[in-house]
């Protein structure tokens, strides 16, 4: 299924001292992750507070040329670059297929 969406789910955990940053950081690239060429929906999430600070951000593009093009954006690597020190654990990217 070679045109078939390109979706992810990322479960992003967060040092507490740089949840607000982070979730900043993404938020201030959506409008332009969403005006690129490929991109079909990037939406953040958080859940309630006892969840211990960990972003989701579900991300679907038109393939996965236009996912790996996303990721070449210098504001893309710019949010990676200070998920370094912010992070308090890998990124979790789980791909995913829709069924219906």
């Amino acid at each position: 299924m070679q045109n078939s969406p390109y979706q992810l789910f990322a479960t992003i955990p967060v040092k507490p001292q740089f949840f607000d940053l982070a979730k900043e950081a993404v938020l201030n690239i959506i409008p332009q992750t969403l005006a690129e060429e490929g991109c079909e929906l990037f939406v953040l999430h958080e859940a309630p507070e006892e969840d211990n600070h960990t972003l989701y951000l579900y991300e679907r593009f038109k393939d996965e040329e236009a996912y790996n093009h996303h990721h070449a954006q210098p504001y893309t690597k710019e949010v990676f670059k200070k998920y370094e020190n912010w992070l308090s654990g890998p990124v979790i990217f789980t791909k995913l297929r829709q069924l219906s």
